[in-house]
Protein backbone atom coordinates (compact mmCIF):
# COMPACT_ATOMS: atom_id res chain seq x y z
CA UNK A 1 0.00 0.00 0.00
CA UNK A 2 1.30 3.05 -1.27
CA UNK A 3 2.21 5.80 1.38
CA UNK A 4 0.75 9.52 0.70
CA UNK A 5 1.62 12.67 2.28
CA UNK A 6 -0.11 15.72 2.31
CA UNK A 7 0.72 19.29 2.61
CA UNK A 8 -1.68 22.25 2.24
CA UNK A 9 -2.65 25.04 4.93
CA UNK A 10 -6.49 24.40 3.82
CA UNK A 11 -8.41 21.88 5.93
CA UNK A 12 -11.18 21.32 2.71
CA UNK A 13 -8.30 20.47 0.19
CA UNK A 14 -6.76 18.57 2.69
CA UNK A 15 -10.40 16.61 3.46
CA UNK A 16 -11.10 16.14 -0.28
CA UNK A 17 -7.53 14.78 -1.26
CA UNK A 18 -7.64 12.46 1.76
CA UNK A 19 -10.94 11.35 0.56
CA UNK A 20 -10.46 10.26 -2.62
CA UNK A 21 -7.20 9.12 -2.02
CA UNK A 22 -7.86 6.52 0.44
CA UNK A 23 -10.94 5.43 -1.60
CA UNK A 24 -8.40 4.46 -4.02
CA UNK A 25 -6.64 2.47 -0.97
CA UNK A 26 -3.66 4.47 -0.81
CA UNK A 27 -2.62 5.07 3.02
CA UNK A 28 -2.71 9.12 3.31
CA UNK A 29 -1.11 11.60 6.45
CA UNK A 30 -1.95 15.07 5.77
CA UNK A 31 -0.17 18.09 7.47
CA UNK A 32 -1.08 21.84 7.19
CA UNK A 33 2.47 23.52 7.11
CA UNK A 34 5.47 22.69 5.55
CA UNK A 35 7.88 22.99 8.20
CA UNK A 36 5.76 19.51 9.72
CA UNK A 37 6.02 18.24 6.41
CA UNK A 38 9.41 18.12 6.23
CA UNK A 39 9.80 16.38 9.98
CA UNK A 40 7.67 13.71 8.59
CA UNK A 41 9.48 13.02 5.37
CA UNK A 42 12.67 13.33 7.26
CA UNK A 43 11.24 10.45 9.59
CA UNK A 44 9.45 8.06 7.78
CA UNK A 45 9.30 6.81 4.07
CA UNK A 46 6.44 8.35 2.13
CA UNK A 47 5.65 6.88 -1.74
CA UNK A 48 4.88 10.56 -2.74
CA UNK A 49 3.86 14.20 -1.56
CA UNK A 50 1.33 16.31 -2.41
CA UNK A 51 1.85 19.85 -1.73
CA UNK A 52 0.86 23.31 -1.70
CA UNK A 53 2.99 26.24 -3.36
CA UNK A 54 1.37 28.92 -1.52
CA UNK A 55 1.25 28.52 2.07
CA UNK A 56 1.97 30.54 5.57
CA UNK A 57 4.71 29.37 7.35
CA UNK A 58 6.85 27.91 4.74
CA UNK A 59 6.36 28.54 0.59
CA UNK A 60 5.83 24.85 -1.22
CA UNK A 61 8.61 25.86 -3.53
CA UNK A 62 11.10 25.73 -0.37
CA UNK A 63 9.51 22.11 0.84
CA UNK A 64 9.98 20.94 -2.38
CA UNK A 65 13.80 21.99 -2.52
CA UNK A 66 14.54 20.80 1.05
CA UNK A 67 12.34 17.52 0.87
CA UNK A 68 14.40 16.45 -2.66
CA UNK A 69 17.34 17.33 -0.33
CA UNK A 70 16.39 14.79 2.09
CA UNK A 71 14.86 12.22 0.41
CA UNK A 72 16.21 12.80 -3.53
CA UNK A 73 14.00 10.06 -5.36
CA UNK A 74 10.99 11.11 -3.77
CA UNK A 75 7.96 12.46 -5.96
CA UNK A 76 6.38 15.54 -5.88
CA UNK A 77 3.00 16.70 -7.19
CA UNK A 78 2.69 20.48 -6.58
CA UNK A 79 -0.94 21.88 -6.45
CA UNK A 80 -2.07 25.65 -6.30
CA UNK A 81 -5.03 27.39 -6.76
CA UNK A 82 -2.40 30.57 -8.53
CA UNK A 83 -1.33 28.12 -11.40
CA UNK A 84 0.65 29.70 -14.05
CA UNK A 85 2.46 28.29 -17.12
CA UNK A 86 5.70 29.81 -14.82
CA UNK A 87 4.84 28.44 -11.85
CA UNK A 88 4.53 24.75 -13.12
CA UNK A 89 7.74 25.49 -15.26
CA UNK A 90 9.44 26.88 -11.70
CA UNK A 91 8.05 23.44 -10.18
CA UNK A 92 9.41 21.38 -12.97
CA UNK A 93 12.56 22.73 -12.68
CA UNK A 94 13.35 22.16 -8.83
CA UNK A 95 12.33 18.81 -9.58
CA UNK A 96 8.72 18.37 -8.90
CA UNK A 97 7.39 15.22 -11.03
CA UNK A 98 3.99 17.41 -11.90
CA UNK A 99 1.29 20.13 -10.89
CA UNK A 100 -2.09 20.45 -10.59
CA UNK A 101 -4.49 23.34 -10.28
CA UNK A 102 -7.04 23.57 -7.30
CA UNK A 103 -9.73 22.48 -7.30
CA UNK A 104 -7.95 19.43 -8.66
CA UNK A 105 -9.57 17.36 -11.40
CA UNK A 106 -10.51 13.81 -10.21
CA UNK A 107 -9.42 11.96 -13.22
CA UNK A 108 -6.15 14.41 -13.87
CA UNK A 109 -5.72 14.20 -9.61
CA UNK A 110 -5.32 10.01 -9.97
CA UNK A 111 -3.46 9.21 -13.36
CA UNK A 112 -0.77 11.68 -11.95
CA UNK A 113 -0.74 10.19 -8.40
CA UNK A 114 -0.66 6.86 -9.91
CA UNK A 115 2.12 7.47 -12.97
CA UNK A 116 4.32 9.29 -10.23
CA UNK A 117 3.92 6.05 -8.27
CA UNK A 118 5.11 4.62 -11.00
CA UNK A 119 8.28 6.56 -11.62
CA UNK A 120 9.22 6.05 -8.61
CA UNK A 121 9.03 2.60 -8.52
CA UNK A 122 11.31 2.62 -11.43
CA UNK A 123 13.59 4.88 -10.13
CA UNK A 124 14.19 2.63 -7.33
CA UNK A 125 14.71 -0.59 -9.27
CA UNK A 126 17.04 1.23 -11.61
CA UNK A 127 19.03 1.39 -8.55
CA UNK A 128 19.02 -1.74 -7.52
CA UNK A 129 20.07 -2.54 -11.13
CA UNK A 130 22.70 -0.58 -11.47
CA UNK A 131 24.28 -1.88 -7.92
CA UNK A 132 23.99 -5.38 -9.37
CA UNK A 133 25.08 -4.35 -12.42
CA UNK A 134 28.19 -2.04 -11.09
CA UNK A 135 30.45 -4.09 -9.30
CA UNK A 136 31.85 -0.59 -7.81
CA UNK A 137 30.39 -0.34 -4.23
CA UNK A 138 31.57 2.63 -1.75
CA UNK A 139 33.92 1.67 0.31
CA UNK A 140 32.20 2.72 3.97
CA UNK A 141 33.76 3.43 7.25
CA UNK A 142 35.07 6.45 9.04
CA UNK A 143 37.87 4.76 10.86
CA UNK A 144 41.28 5.81 10.78
CA UNK A 145 42.36 2.69 8.78
CA UNK A 146 39.53 3.52 6.31
CA UNK A 147 40.43 6.44 5.80
CA UNK A 148 43.82 5.61 5.31
CA UNK A 149 42.91 3.73 2.26
CA UNK A 150 41.23 5.84 0.64
CA UNK A 151 43.90 8.34 0.53
CA UNK A 152 46.30 6.04 -0.56
CA UNK A 153 44.14 4.89 -3.15
CA UNK A 154 43.64 8.49 -4.16
CA UNK A 155 47.39 9.02 -4.24
CA UNK A 156 48.59 5.91 -5.94
CA UNK A 157 45.46 5.08 -8.51
CA UNK A 158 46.42 7.78 -10.81
CA UNK A 159 50.17 6.06 -11.06
CA UNK A 160 51.16 2.86 -12.90
CA UNK A 161 52.37 1.24 -9.43
CA UNK A 162 52.19 -1.89 -8.84
CA UNK A 163 49.74 -2.52 -5.64
CA UNK A 164 49.94 -5.79 -3.06
CA UNK A 165 46.57 -5.79 -1.16
CA UNK A 166 46.64 -7.82 2.01
CA UNK A 167 43.97 -8.99 4.35
CA UNK A 168 41.75 -11.92 5.65
CA UNK A 169 39.12 -12.95 3.51
CA UNK A 170 36.17 -10.90 3.70
CA UNK A 171 37.80 -7.64 4.70
CA UNK A 172 37.08 -6.02 1.16
CA UNK A 173 40.44 -6.56 -0.45
CA UNK A 174 38.78 -6.52 -4.15
CA UNK A 175 36.66 -3.85 -3.35
CA UNK A 176 40.21 -2.04 -2.80
CA UNK A 177 41.19 -3.26 -6.30
CA UNK A 178 38.28 -2.33 -8.15
CA UNK A 179 38.77 1.63 -6.43
CA UNK A 180 42.84 1.60 -7.62
CA UNK A 181 41.43 0.60 -11.29
CA UNK A 182 38.17 3.06 -11.44
CA UNK A 183 40.29 5.75 -10.34
CA UNK A 184 43.06 5.22 -12.22
CA UNK A 185 43.95 6.53 -16.13
CA UNK A 186 42.99 2.73 -17.16
CA UNK A 187 39.64 3.05 -16.09
CA UNK A 188 38.01 3.01 -19.61
CA UNK A 189 39.93 0.00 -20.17
CA UNK A 190 39.16 -3.64 -18.78
CA UNK A 191 39.46 -4.71 -15.34
CA UNK A 192 40.72 -8.83 -15.83
CA UNK A 193 40.42 -10.62 -12.39
CA UNK A 194 41.67 -14.06 -11.77
CA UNK A 195 41.37 -15.98 -8.83
CA UNK A 196 44.29 -17.62 -8.32
CA UNK A 197 43.31 -19.78 -5.78
CA UNK A 198 40.17 -21.44 -7.71
CA UNK A 199 41.99 -22.44 -10.85
CA UNK A 200 43.94 -25.43 -10.68
CA UNK A 201 48.01 -25.24 -10.82
CA UNK A 202 48.18 -27.12 -14.49
CA UNK A 203 45.81 -24.46 -15.57
CA UNK A 204 46.66 -21.58 -14.40
CA UNK A 205 49.33 -20.87 -16.76
CA UNK A 206 47.36 -21.06 -19.84
CA UNK A 207 44.57 -18.95 -17.95
CA UNK A 208 47.16 -15.76 -17.41
CA UNK A 209 49.26 -16.24 -20.52
CA UNK A 210 46.87 -17.82 -23.34
CA UNK A 211 47.60 -21.05 -25.27
CA UNK A 212 48.15 -21.68 -28.70
CA UNK A 213 46.34 -24.68 -30.86
CA UNK A 214 47.14 -28.66 -29.71
CA UNK A 215 49.72 -27.54 -27.21
CA UNK A 216 48.44 -29.78 -25.43
CA UNK A 217 45.43 -32.38 -25.06
CA UNK A 218 42.39 -30.11 -24.40
CA UNK A 219 43.81 -26.78 -26.33
CA UNK A 220 41.69 -27.57 -29.57
CA UNK A 221 41.66 -23.68 -30.63
CA UNK A 222 44.00 -20.26 -29.61
CA UNK A 223 43.20 -19.02 -26.62
CA UNK A 224 44.24 -15.54 -25.26
CA UNK A 225 45.08 -15.25 -21.83
CA UNK A 226 44.21 -12.89 -19.10
CA UNK A 227 47.42 -10.45 -19.35
CA UNK A 228 46.67 -9.89 -23.04
CA UNK A 229 42.71 -9.36 -22.00
CA UNK A 230 43.90 -6.77 -19.05
CA UNK A 231 46.63 -5.12 -21.89
CA UNK A 232 45.70 -1.08 -21.69
CA UNK A 233 44.00 -1.90 -18.11
CA UNK A 234 44.35 -3.82 -15.11
CA UNK A 235 44.93 -7.30 -14.32
CA UNK A 236 43.97 -7.90 -10.73
CA UNK A 237 45.13 -11.57 -9.29
CA UNK A 238 42.96 -12.46 -6.48
CA UNK A 239 44.78 -14.80 -3.87
CA UNK A 240 48.06 -14.88 -5.29
CA UNK A 241 49.99 -16.82 -2.63
CA UNK A 242 48.44 -19.40 -3.68
CA UNK A 243 49.83 -19.57 -7.15
CA UNK A 244 52.15 -22.51 -8.35
CA UNK A 245 55.48 -21.73 -8.96
CA UNK A 246 56.02 -22.58 -12.71
CA UNK A 247 53.20 -19.48 -13.05
CA UNK A 248 55.18 -17.11 -10.18
CA UNK A 249 58.09 -17.62 -12.68
CA UNK A 250 56.16 -16.21 -15.95
CA UNK A 251 54.63 -13.35 -13.92
CA UNK A 252 57.54 -12.39 -12.89
CA UNK A 253 59.26 -12.02 -16.32
CA UNK A 254 55.91 -10.86 -17.51
CA UNK A 255 56.36 -8.12 -15.32
CA UNK A 256 59.82 -7.81 -15.88
CA UNK A 257 59.99 -7.43 -19.56
CA UNK A 258 55.67 -6.49 -19.84
CA UNK A 259 55.95 -9.56 -22.41
CA UNK A 260 54.27 -12.79 -22.69
CA UNK A 261 54.81 -15.87 -24.14
CA UNK A 262 51.58 -18.20 -24.58
CA UNK A 263 51.72 -21.90 -23.85
CA UNK A 264 53.12 -24.06 -26.52
CA UNK A 265 53.84 -20.99 -28.70
CA UNK A 266 57.14 -18.96 -29.39
CA UNK A 267 56.52 -15.45 -30.21
CA UNK A 268 56.76 -13.07 -27.88
CA UNK A 269 53.83 -10.34 -27.16
CA UNK A 270 54.23 -6.87 -25.66
CA UNK A 271 51.37 -6.40 -23.25
CA UNK A 272 50.53 -3.61 -21.27
CA UNK A 273 49.56 -3.58 -17.90
CA UNK A 274 48.95 -2.71 -14.31
CA UNK A 275 48.91 -5.33 -11.68
CA UNK A 276 47.50 -5.53 -8.20
CA UNK A 277 47.26 -8.63 -6.57
CA UNK A 278 45.98 -9.44 -3.12
CA UNK A 279 46.21 -12.56 -0.88
CA UNK A 280 45.10 -13.68 2.71
CA UNK A 281 48.12 -15.22 3.62
CA UNK A 282 51.73 -13.96 5.20
CA UNK A 283 53.63 -13.60 1.93
CA UNK A 284 56.98 -13.16 3.67
CA UNK A 285 56.11 -16.60 5.74
CA UNK A 286 55.67 -18.32 1.95
CA UNK A 287 58.96 -16.55 1.42
CA UNK A 288 60.81 -18.73 3.95
CA UNK A 289 58.54 -21.96 3.78
CA UNK A 290 59.82 -21.77 -0.20
CA UNK A 291 56.02 -21.65 -1.42
CA UNK A 292 56.65 -17.92 -2.91
CA UNK A 293 59.09 -15.88 -4.96
CA UNK A 294 60.87 -13.39 -2.83
CA UNK A 295 61.85 -11.49 -6.25
CA UNK A 296 58.32 -11.77 -7.08
CA UNK A 297 56.87 -10.52 -3.94
CA UNK A 298 58.95 -7.17 -4.11
CA UNK A 299 58.23 -6.83 -7.64
CA UNK A 300 54.32 -6.59 -6.73
CA UNK A 301 54.62 -5.13 -3.47
CA UNK A 302 55.69 -1.45 -4.74
CA UNK A 303 53.03 0.13 -2.57
CA UNK A 304 51.21 -2.06 0.19
CA UNK A 305 47.75 -1.67 1.27
CA UNK A 306 46.51 -3.88 4.68
CA UNK A 307 42.85 -3.99 4.72
CA UNK A 308 42.39 -4.63 8.88
CA UNK A 309 39.22 -6.95 9.85
CA UNK A 310 36.30 -6.01 11.03
CA UNK A 311 36.91 -6.17 14.60
CA UNK A 312 39.28 -3.70 14.74
CA UNK A 313 37.17 -0.83 12.78
CA UNK A 314 33.98 -1.76 15.15
CA UNK A 315 32.85 1.80 14.69
CA UNK A 316 32.00 1.03 11.36
CA UNK A 317 29.84 -1.61 12.33
CA UNK A 318 26.75 1.07 12.56
CA UNK A 319 27.36 2.53 8.88
CA UNK A 320 27.83 -0.46 7.15
CA UNK A 321 24.88 -2.47 8.73
CA UNK A 322 22.22 0.93 7.69
CA UNK A 323 24.17 0.59 4.20
CA UNK A 324 23.05 -3.24 3.70
CA UNK A 325 19.96 -2.62 5.46
CA UNK A 326 18.85 0.04 2.66
CA UNK A 327 20.48 -1.99 -0.23
CA UNK A 328 19.58 -5.15 1.13
CA UNK A 329 15.62 -4.05 1.82
CA UNK A 330 15.46 -2.40 -1.78
CA UNK A 331 16.60 -5.44 -3.48
CA UNK A 332 13.44 -7.16 -2.28
CA UNK A 333 11.08 -4.15 -2.51
CA UNK A 334 10.04 -3.94 0.85
CA UNK A 335 10.31 -0.97 3.51
CA UNK A 336 13.87 -0.12 4.96
CA UNK A 337 13.84 -1.85 8.24
CA UNK A 338 15.14 -0.45 10.85
CA UNK A 339 17.64 -1.24 13.90
CA UNK A 340 17.90 -0.52 17.60
CA UNK A 341 20.66 0.96 19.31
CA UNK A 342 21.35 -1.89 21.56
CA UNK A 343 20.85 -4.49 18.44
CA UNK A 344 23.83 -2.75 16.62
CA UNK A 345 25.89 -2.98 20.14
CA UNK A 346 24.90 -6.54 19.84
CA UNK A 347 26.27 -6.42 16.54
CA UNK A 348 29.60 -4.95 17.29
CA UNK A 349 29.75 -7.45 20.04
CA UNK A 350 30.04 -10.60 17.60
CA UNK A 351 33.84 -11.90 16.66
CA UNK A 352 32.76 -11.33 12.95
CA UNK A 353 35.71 -14.28 11.54
CA UNK A 354 34.00 -13.66 8.19
CA UNK A 355 34.49 -9.86 8.42
CA UNK A 356 32.35 -7.58 6.13
CA UNK A 357 31.17 -10.10 4.00
CA UNK A 358 29.83 -12.21 7.00
CA UNK A 359 27.91 -8.97 8.45
CA UNK A 360 26.18 -8.64 5.08
CA UNK A 361 24.83 -11.87 4.84
CA UNK A 362 23.73 -11.62 8.99
CA UNK A 363 22.11 -7.97 8.04
CA UNK A 364 20.27 -9.90 5.11
CA UNK A 365 19.45 -12.94 7.71
CA UNK A 366 18.14 -10.23 10.07
CA UNK A 367 15.77 -8.50 7.68
CA UNK A 368 14.33 -11.47 6.46
CA UNK A 369 14.17 -13.15 10.08
CA UNK A 370 13.04 -10.07 12.34
CA UNK A 371 9.71 -7.90 12.22
CA UNK A 372 9.63 -4.46 11.74
CA UNK A 373 12.90 -3.05 13.86
CA UNK A 374 15.54 -5.56 14.82
CA UNK A 375 16.13 -5.98 18.42
CA UNK A 376 19.17 -7.38 20.37
CA UNK A 377 16.81 -9.91 21.31
CA UNK A 378 17.10 -10.67 16.98
CA UNK A 379 20.97 -10.46 16.75
CA UNK A 380 21.30 -13.12 19.81
CA UNK A 381 18.93 -15.44 18.15
CA UNK A 382 20.46 -15.41 14.57
CA UNK A 383 23.98 -14.60 14.97
CA UNK A 384 24.47 -18.05 14.46
CA UNK A 385 23.54 -19.43 11.18
CA UNK A 386 23.16 -23.19 12.84
CA UNK A 387 20.90 -22.11 15.52
CA UNK A 388 17.62 -23.61 15.35
CA UNK A 389 14.86 -21.46 13.93
CA UNK A 390 11.97 -21.90 16.13
CA UNK A 391 8.21 -21.11 15.25
CA UNK A 392 6.90 -18.23 16.78
CA UNK A 393 10.40 -17.31 18.43
CA UNK A 394 10.31 -19.68 21.41
CA UNK A 395 13.29 -21.93 21.05
CA UNK A 396 12.77 -24.29 23.86
CA UNK A 397 11.80 -27.65 22.59
CA UNK A 398 11.58 -26.10 19.30
CA UNK A 399 11.83 -28.74 16.43
CA UNK A 400 15.86 -27.97 15.27
CA UNK A 401 16.44 -27.54 11.29
CA UNK A 402 18.91 -29.57 9.52
CA UNK A 403 21.35 -27.16 8.65
CA UNK A 404 22.90 -29.77 6.31
CA UNK A 405 20.40 -29.88 3.94
CA UNK A 406 21.27 -26.55 2.46
CA UNK A 407 24.08 -26.19 -0.08
CA UNK A 408 24.07 -22.53 0.08
CA UNK A 409 22.54 -19.40 1.83
CA UNK A 410 20.39 -19.19 -0.72
CA UNK A 411 18.49 -22.16 -0.25
CA UNK A 412 18.75 -21.36 3.24
CA UNK A 413 17.06 -17.74 2.78
CA UNK A 414 13.98 -19.48 0.69
CA UNK A 415 13.74 -21.51 3.75
CA UNK A 416 13.47 -18.95 6.39
CA UNK A 417 11.29 -16.90 4.24
CA UNK A 418 9.00 -19.51 3.51
CA UNK A 419 8.43 -20.71 7.51
CA UNK A 420 8.49 -16.92 8.07
CA UNK A 421 5.58 -15.69 6.07
CA UNK A 422 4.12 -19.03 6.53
CA UNK A 423 4.25 -18.09 10.63
CA UNK A 424 2.43 -14.90 10.29
CA UNK A 425 -0.08 -16.14 7.97
CA UNK A 426 -1.52 -18.56 9.99
CA UNK A 427 -0.89 -16.10 12.96
CA UNK A 428 -3.36 -13.81 11.55
CA UNK A 429 -5.93 -16.70 10.32
CA UNK A 430 -4.72 -16.34 6.66
CA UNK A 431 -5.85 -12.62 6.34
CA UNK A 432 -3.46 -11.47 3.42
CA UNK A 433 -4.00 -7.98 4.30
CA UNK A 434 -3.15 -7.97 7.80
CA UNK A 435 -0.21 -9.87 7.13
CA UNK A 436 1.07 -8.03 4.81
CA UNK A 437 0.55 -4.64 7.04
CA UNK A 438 2.57 -6.82 9.86
CA UNK A 439 5.60 -7.30 7.99
CA UNK A 440 5.45 -4.21 6.56
CA UNK A 441 5.44 -5.18 2.96
CA UNK A 442 3.10 -4.64 0.10
CA UNK A 443 -0.18 -6.93 -0.39
CA UNK A 444 1.36 -7.74 -3.98
CA UNK A 445 4.49 -8.59 -3.28
CA UNK A 446 3.22 -10.93 0.16
CA UNK A 447 0.81 -12.41 -2.96
CA UNK A 448 3.85 -13.05 -5.27
CA UNK A 449 5.65 -14.90 -1.91
CA UNK A 450 2.74 -17.34 -1.46
CA UNK A 451 2.46 -18.02 -5.34
CA UNK A 452 6.21 -18.50 -4.97
CA UNK A 453 6.56 -20.54 -2.15
CA UNK A 454 3.67 -23.09 -2.83
CA UNK A 455 2.09 -21.83 0.19
CA UNK A 456 -1.81 -23.24 0.75
CA UNK A 457 -4.23 -22.76 4.08
CA UNK A 458 -4.06 -25.48 6.29
CA UNK A 459 -1.61 -27.33 5.08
Amino acid sequence: MAKILIIDDERSIRNTLREILEYEDYEVEDVDNGVDGLQLIEKKDYDLVLCDIKMNRMDGMEVLTEGLAIKPDLPFIMISGHGTVETAIEASKKGAFDFISKPPDLNRLLITVRNALDRGSLVVEAKVLKRKVSKVRPILGNSQAIIKIKETIDRVAPTDARVLVTGANGSGKELVARWLHEKSNRSSAPLIEVNCAAIPSELIESELFGHEKGSFTSAIKQRIGKFESASGGTLFLDEIGDMSQSAQAKVLRALQENKITRVGGEKEIDVDVRVVAATNKDLLKEIEAGNFRMDLYHRLSVILIHVPPLVERKDDISLLTQNFLDEICNEYGMPVKKISDAALEALKALPWTGNIRELRNMVERLIILSDKTITDNDVRAFANPSAPVAAGGDTNGAAQTDFDQFNNFQEYKDFAEREYIKFKLEKNNWNVSKTADDIDIQRSHLYSKIEKFGLKRGE
